[in-house]
């Protein structure tokens, strides 16, 4: 592992670069691996890529010369901090710690292969160290990094190097456009095109256009979205295959909307440069970590909420002398 200082360009913080590869004893060793190895989600992967031919990557460019040749992990690692830094330039990005690390035997699909982690500690926490002298004690407090969180990471599997390696991505600071300096600038990925990827990326649609796109055409309430939202994760849920044309009829129904839903379909695509599969196999991780994100809450005045979870036809919306209401049925107060 080498471990270098990377600041803000732009507040000309610079750079402070270690002499040579850090010496790590055994506790180091498993506190650092279980520290930069379980932010990562299963499943979802990506490549290196560049508009103008993959070998303009920079960072693909340093890690398979480290693959090709291990004892270039000190040289390449300055050359990958300096390029960092020259992409650290918006002014809210935070200077901080920059880790590369060559991992061995690492388990990939049905494969064994090294790997090379490339990881950004930003955030520091307060810590409370307690002194104690007999039967007397003394507090002080210490900045440090909090190991249970990693704020920026990068796993670089040794597979399809032809196609830009396998890379898996984690970002814990990522608000803002002065995030993508991590994804887009630095590293310049893409989604690899899978199982996990095809269903992250139907799901976001849908809800996108549940919420979004719905309401502009059609007469819809806020309780009929979320049970439209209800349908669609109780399909991705119950099925082991997703087909578009059965989704849509099941979730959608109504022949208006499904052409609507099929028109989004295209235009999401082509604005997201995306490439969805009418048909594929469901990633069970990429449903459970988008589920979180569809939001099926109805927010009234005074911080009253609504969560619908279940039947539609138990929820009533309507109008009287007092003002607007949601009449709810139910079977017993649990």
């Amino acid at each position: 592992m080498t471990l270098h200082l990377v600041g803000n360009k732009a507040a000309e913080e610079g750079i402070s670069l270690s002499k040579s590869n850090v010496s790590l004893d055994s506790d180091i060793k498993n506190i650092l691996t279980k520290f930069f190895l379980n932010a990562f989600t299963p499943g979802e992967f990506f490549h290196f890529y560049h508009d103008s031919g993959l070998e303009y990557n920079v960072v693909y460019g340093a890690v398979s010369k480290i693959f090709d040749e291990p004892t270039e992990l000190y040289e390449q690692s300055v050359n990958l901090a300096k390029y960092l830094y020259e992409n650290s330039s918006h002014p809210k990005i935070k200077g901080g710690e920059f880790y590369t690390v060559y991992f061995k035997d690492c388990i990939h699909g049905s494969n064994t292969v090294d790997a090379i982690g490339l990881f950004k500690t930003e955030n520091k926490d307060t810590f409370l160290k307690v002194h104690r002298d007999k039967h007397n004690f003394q507090l002080e407090s210490e900045q440090g990094i909090n190991i249970k969180k990693l704020d920026k990471g990068c796993l670089i599997f040794n597979v399809n190097g032809g196609e830009g390696y396998s890379i898996s991505v984690v970002d814990n600071t990522n608000k803002g456009t002065e995030a993508q300096y991590w994804t887009d600038d630095f590293l310049h990925l893409r989604q690899c095109k899978n199982e996990y990827a095809n269903t992250h990326n139907v799901m976001a649609m849908a809800k996108n256009f549940v919420t979004q796109e719905l309401p502009k055409e059609f007469e819809v309430t806020k309780a009929d979205q979320i049970d439209l939202l209800n349908k669609s994760l109780q399909f991705f849920k119950e099925k082991d295959n997703f087909d578009i044309e059965e989704f849509a009829n099941e979730v959608m129904e109504q022949p208006a909307v499904i052409e609507s839903f099929h028109n989004f379909k295209k235009n999401y695509e082509a604005d997201n440069d995306l490439s969805i599969d009418d048909k594929f196999m469901i990633s069970n991780n990429a449903f459970k970590k988008q589920q979180r994100s569809y939001k099926r809450v109805i927010r009234l005045d005074d911080k009253i909420q609504i969560i619908i979870d279940g039947n539609r036809d138990n929820v009533e919306q309507g109008e009287d002398a007092r003002g607007k209401y949601y009449k709810v049925y139910y079977t017993e107060e649990l």
